[in-house]
């Protein structure tokens, strides 16, 4: 090999949220393939977090399951705290966990007037209150090492709006709001804070229902709309995760980076 792998991650220690599947196991394997000394695998579903574990164990690379809900932050710091005691200090946090939090049914919801309170809590508990309780447990350590990157995943719904995804959109909006003050806090320290924002990564379906639907009539509709004609895969967030977290984004902070196939320009 020629040179030095830029994106090396010097054998630092990774907790990446929601990683138990999709785009949140291909970021925790991106890591643990670049050097990370070992990554904890957060998901709500403790079974799937320690299948992920397992993979990257079978890597050769030290892993744990930190089966936690995001949005309660007692769960969040028993979760980091076994995970730092395991694997070492907690340098690398990657806020991935979303949606809709353990209730996975994400859809779009009746006109914003026509919806009840109590059904904006589940978007806002994980996608905000859970990114901000995540930062509130990791940042300590990071301050304390000199050191630290903080990746959180956001959606274009955040960045543009999105009828009847209203509460989901806010509560994206004030993710990446809150990474950037969190930039502002945290840089003089050495800790960078930048957020990814998505838009539709292809559903995980076995075949052959993937195939059937991608031909469908509503997944090219869909796929229209993007000037790069599919949609998203795990490996196109983990990529941008990855490079966020190294060295090579040393001078990079408070940002938003569409990951999204043309389907919206930053401005």
């Amino acid at each position: 090999m020629i040179g030095k792998d830029p994106l090396d991650l010097g054998g630092q220690f990774a907790f990446v949220t929601g990683a138990g599947q999709g785009a949140g196991r291909a970021i925790a394997l991106a890591l643990a393939r670049h050097n990370a000394g070992g990554v904890a695998v957060n998901d709500f579903v403790a079974e799937r977090a320690e299948a992920v574990a397992a993979e990257i164990r079978a890597l050769g690379v030290p892993a744990v399951a930190a089966p936690a809900d995001v949005g309660d932050h007692a769960s969040v710091q028993s979760a980091m705290t076994a995970a730092a005691a395991a694997l070492g200090p907690i340098t690398l946090l990657v806020n991935n966990a979303g949606n809709a939090g353990p209730d996975v049914q994400m859809r779009a919801s009746p006109l914003f007037w026509e919806t009840a309170p109590q059904e904006w809590d589940r978007y806002f508990r994980t996608n905000l209150q859970g990114v901000m309780n995540c930062c509130h447990v990791a940042l300590p350590g990071m301050v304390e090492q000199g050191k630290g990157r903080i990746v959180t995943i956001v959606s274009d719904s955040g960045r543009i709006g999105e009828a009847k995804l209203v509460a989901y959109s806010a509560a994206k909006a004030g993710a990446a709001g809150f990474v950037r003050s969190i930039a502002r806090e945290a840089g003089r320290f050495g800790i960078t804070s930048n957020a990814i924002s998505l838009s539709t990564l292809e559903p995980p379906l076995p075949e052959p229902a993937r195939t059937e639907f991608l031909a469908s009539e509503r997944a090219k509709a869909h796929v229209a709309r993007y000037i790069i004609r599919r949609f998203g895969q795990p490996d196109d967030v983990a990529n941008m995760t990855l490079f966020l977290c190294s060295d090579a984004a040393s001078w990079i902070t408070g940002q938003t980076y569409p990951v999204n196939g043309g389907y919206s320009f930053a401005q």
